[in-house]
Formats: C-alpha cells, sequence, structure tokens
C-alpha cells in the first residue's frame, strides 16, 4: 500500500504569522522538496493574492515544466466563475484546489447562498477548468464541522458533484477540531458511502491532535494526507511531514514516495527561510530527539543496542550523541570522549564525571567541545591547555562607519596583532582574525550557523549565549560562549573553535 503527500509549505505553511517567503526561496524550497525529499504533490500558492505571488507561481511552474514535475505542482482555487483559473493558466500550472465549502454554516452565513446555488456555481467552474485542460482537485473547507453539524449536506455535495472530472475531494479539519474517533467515523463514512472516489486528509494542529488524526485516518482507509514542513500554518499549524512519515512507515509499513533521509536538509532549510525555530524536542527534526542524556541509557546502547527503537537517526539524516549534564554516568562522558579520541584512567573518570554533574546543577550547557577544557580544568592537564589565547581586542563602532576590530592572539609561544573593519563588530574581528592565519599560510573552518540566545525572562543584564557551528571539513563542530555581551560571547566561542582547530593541527 503506499500513501502519498501532498506538501503544502508554501501555500498553508506561509499563512504562520510573520512567514513571507520570497520567490527565490519559494523556488529553492519547492526543488527541495519535489526534487530531494519527492513529496507527491506540491501545493505552491493561492490564486488572485498578488502579483508578486503570481511572479512566484511563475517561476516555479517554469522550472517544474523543464523537469517533468508541473503535474505535480498544484494552486488554491477559489469558487468566481473563470477569474482563479485564467489565473493559474497565465501562470503556466495545470492543477487547481478548488475551495468549495464543506460545511452548511458557512455556505449560508458566508456565501450567503443555498446549498442549490453553490452547487452549481462549482459545477461551472469545474466545466471550465476542464475545457480549459486544468486538471480539478475539491477541498471541501471545514468539512470537519459539516460531518458534525450538517452531514446531510456534506452527502448531498457529493452526490451532485461526484459525476464531475474531480481527481481528488480533500477534507480538512479546518479549525483543527476533530479528535482521532471522529477522525476514523468520519473518514469511514465518505470511503464507504463513495467508494470510487480519492480522498485526501488536511488536518490542523488546534488541539495538539493532528498527527493522532493522520494516524486514524489512515486507518480509516485515506490514502493522501497534506502536510508542511516543520508543522508550519495558521494558528497551532498544520500536521508535520516528518511525523506523518514516521507514522506511515513504522505504524502501518505502508510505503512513501518521500526520501526520508532528506528529511533533516530540508527541515533545516524551510527553519532559514521561515524564521520559525525547530523545538529541539520536535520528533525526528529536534535538536535533542537523538541526545541520549541520561547515562543509563548510553550505557544500555553499549549492550545490544537497548535504548534503541525504529527512528533510527541515519534514517533522517541525523547521527546519535550523549548529553553531558547533570544526569551524565560514565557511558554518557565515554561516547563523548570516544569520539574526541580521548582515553582517560579511571580515577580521571570519576574526577571528570563529578566535574560535568557539577556544571549540570547549576543548568550550565555542557557540550562535546567543552570536554577538553573541563579536563584541563579538572585533572590540570598540560596536554590539553590552550595553546591559543585572546590577549586583547578593541571592538569600535560608529554612526556612518564601519566597525572596527583590532585584536592581539597568543599562538603557542608568539604574539601576533592586527586590525579590520567589517560589516558588524563580529565580522571586524573574524576578518582580522583571518588575516593572522593568512599570513601564516593556514586558513580557518568556514562558519556555518550562529545562533545567539538568553535565558528565557532574561533582562537587558542576562547572559547571553552564543552557539556558533563550524565546517572542519569532513565533520562539523559546535562551540558556545557565555558572556553579558554578544559579541564577546561569540569571540570566546571562536576561541574555543581555535583551540580544536589547533588540537587537530597538531596531531
Amino acid at each position: 500500500m503506499k500513501i502519498a503527500i501532498m506538501d503544502t509549505t508554501l501555500r498553508d505553511g506561509e499563512q504562520t504569522s510573520g512567514v513571507n517567503f520570497t520567490y527565490g526561496e519559494k523556488l529553492s524550497m519547492a526543488k527541495l522538496l519535489l526534487d530531494e525529499l519527492k513529496v507527491d504533490y506540491l501545493e505552491v500558492a493561492s490564486a488572485r493574492v498578488s502579483e508578486g505571488e503570481h511572479e512566484a507561481v511563475k517561476k516555479i511552474a517554469s522550472w517544474a515544466g523543464e523537469n517533468n514535475y508541473l503535474d505535480q505542482i498544484e494552486v488554491l482555487g477559489f469558487v468566481d466563475g473563470n477569474t482563479s483559473i485564467d489565473w493559474i493558466l497565465e501562470a503556466g500550472c495545470k492543477v487547481v484546489n478548488l475551495l468549495t465549502k464543506g460545511s452548511l454554516k458557512h455556505v449560508k452565513h458566508q456565501l450567503r447562498k443555498t446549498p442549490e446555488e453553490h452547487i452549481e456555481d462549482i459545477r461551472e467552474v469545474v466545466s471550465y477548468a476542464h475545457s480549459k485542460g486544468v486538471k480539478v482537485n475539491l477541498y471541501l473547507e471545514d468539512w470537519s464541522n459539516g460531518m458534525r453539524n450538517s452531514p446531510e449536506y456534506v452527502f448531498t455535495l457529493l452526490d451532485k458533484l461526484n459525476d464531475m472530472p474531480v481527481s481528488r475531494f480533500m477534507l480538512p479539519d479546518t479549525l483543527g477540531i476533530l479528535n482521532p474517533d471522529e477522525t476514523y467515523a468520519f473518514c469511514r463514512q465518505m470511503i464507504e458511502n463513495y467508494p470510487e472516489l480519492n480522498f485526501d486528509f488536511h488536518p490542523h494542529n488546534d488541539y495538539d491532535l493532528a498527527s493522532a488524526n493522520v494516524y486514524a485516518a489512515l486507518k480509516a482507509g485515506i490514502r493522501c494526507i497534506h502536510t508542511t514542513v516543520n508543522g508550519l500554518g495558521e494558528r497551532a499549524g498544520n500536521v508535520p511531514l516528518s511525523s506523518v512519515i514516521a507514522i506511515v512507515v513504522d505504524h502501518f509499513n505502508f510505503k512513501m514516495s518521500v526520501d526520508e533521509t532528506k528529511l533533516n536538509l530540508v527541515s533545516k532549510m524551510v527553519e532559514t527561510f521561515s524564521g520559525i525555530r525547530i523545538p529541539p524536542n520536535k520528533p525526528l527534526i529536534g535538536e535533542n530527539v537523538f541526545t541520549q542524556t541520561s547515562g543509563v541509557h548510553a550505557d544500555g546502547d553499549k549492550k545490544n543496542n537497548l535504548y534503541f527503537n525504529d527512528l533510527l537517526p541515519e534514517r533522517f539524516g541525523r547521527k546519535r550523541s550523549y548529553a553531558l549534564g547533570k544526569t551524565s554516568g560514565k557511558a554518557n562522558i565515554a561516547k563523548n570522549l570516544e569520539a574526541l579520541g580521548i582515553d582517560l584512567d579511571s580515577e580521571s573518570m570519576k574526577k571528570l564525571t563529578r566535574k560535568i554533574i557539577e556544571l549540570g546543577d547549576k543548568k550550565e550547557t555542557v557540550t562535546q567541545e567543552d570536554l577538553p577544557y573541563i579536563i584541563s580544568d579538572v585533572l590540570r592537564s598540560r596536554s590539553i591547555d590552550e595553546k591559543i589565547k585572546i590577549l586583547n581586542f578593541s571592538l569600535t563602532t560608529a554612526k556612518g562607519l564601519k566597525p572596527n576590530a583590532s585584536l592581539r592572539i597568543r599562538i603557542g609561544t608568539k604574539e601576533y596583532e592586527e586590525s579590520a573593519v567589517g560589516d558588524g563588530q563580529y565580522d571586524a574581528f573574524m576578518k582580522a582574525l583571518r588575516k593572522i592565519y593568512k599570513s601564516l599560510n593556514r586558513t580557518l573552518p568556514k562558519l556555518v550557523d550562529y545562533n545567539v540566545s538568553i535565558p528565557p525572562g532574561g533582562k537587558t543584564d542576562a547572559l547571553v549565549q552564543a552557539v556558533i557551528t563550524w565546517d572542519m571539513g569532513k565533520k562539523e563542530i559546535r562551540t558556545r560562549g557565555l558572556d553579558s555581551d554578544q559579541t564577546v560571547a561569540a569571540i570566546i566561542a571562536t576561541t574555543k573553535m581555535l583551540n580544536i582547530v589547533e588540537s587537530y593541527h597538531h596531531e
């Protein structure tokens, strides 16, 4: 059994408060979703929204046509005579997802029409689209309320339209009101009453039941699910594509076209374009979901993978890691030391464990890259002492002038000094640093990600944590700095990176 995915990140996902994608971002995401992730259908926009949206859809349609994806590009259209269909045709698309009313309340109070009048309007649009070679799918907006409060209207609508050239009938839980029992019952009614029709399910997450409702819909016999990447969408959002993948593959053993190994890549790209951060504990795609924190669990992983489940990180382009903190045991620490190529005797391990637990009690973040510094502090190990130290630095900024940075650094036993201007204070600092390394015929890792945060409820005097991800070529490392000044925190994180690079340089 194969389950299809219609992803609506570019349409419904863009209704997330504060999210607006540019032409280029929409095209880039369309390429990733179809070319890399391989979703079955991609809803890219609503008709008639704006001239800018029209241009974006044209660009996507042009690329899709050149790469044999045009039949998979879908646009939301309205029951407005010929207007939406003409808009879609002018954009170069061939599929309309026609928004009709799936509840009697919407027909009466929003359209102020009778069901018969609305049905006749729909038939006219479908006929016109068909005459123009446009494939039609039908959204039954507010279908969940329709099934709760006016099922006779829903069935009348289907009875009057099931002879029309409609490929898929889409069943949206528009306001996210359903629970799994209702979802199963309503979807079964649709399938049993109209076995010859194809139905999609479009869940929203207002009660945090979207994933559970997908499970119920699939159990009822639905064979196409609508999703967004990272669960973007209006209000509480839509069901996340990641959750649907896990349900379809692991709980039903159904097949999909989606390439789950590309999930992390696409999720991170959408996170960047949308500006909406992925919660660290978000299943499959969150920062922490493949991190073992408990020392007992890390020990179990060494003993026939006792704490593994079917959601292996490698399936989704991820890697398992072992957190360091107050619940860390020797097994967690040993896993991290092994990754760094550091071997400690049993007494040193005890001291290191005590220190990490102490730091965890203070709620300080401990990372794998911090371990050499903690070891140096605990064991006074000269072999892991800092070989590079920022001795002094000066950062200046003035209105109308580019920021300037001057720094003096000690590398081994020698000191170096340099200055530079940049687009920001940290950029100026990095340019000065790169000048020094260039004079030594050495290169620095590429900065991949720069994230700054303060504790929840923090004030202007709060500590700032800078987390920087660096591309080392064969691997990525993440370093952290903590200070009351954002730029200083970033410089601390950079200094840690320099010493890690230096340790590799002398291996």
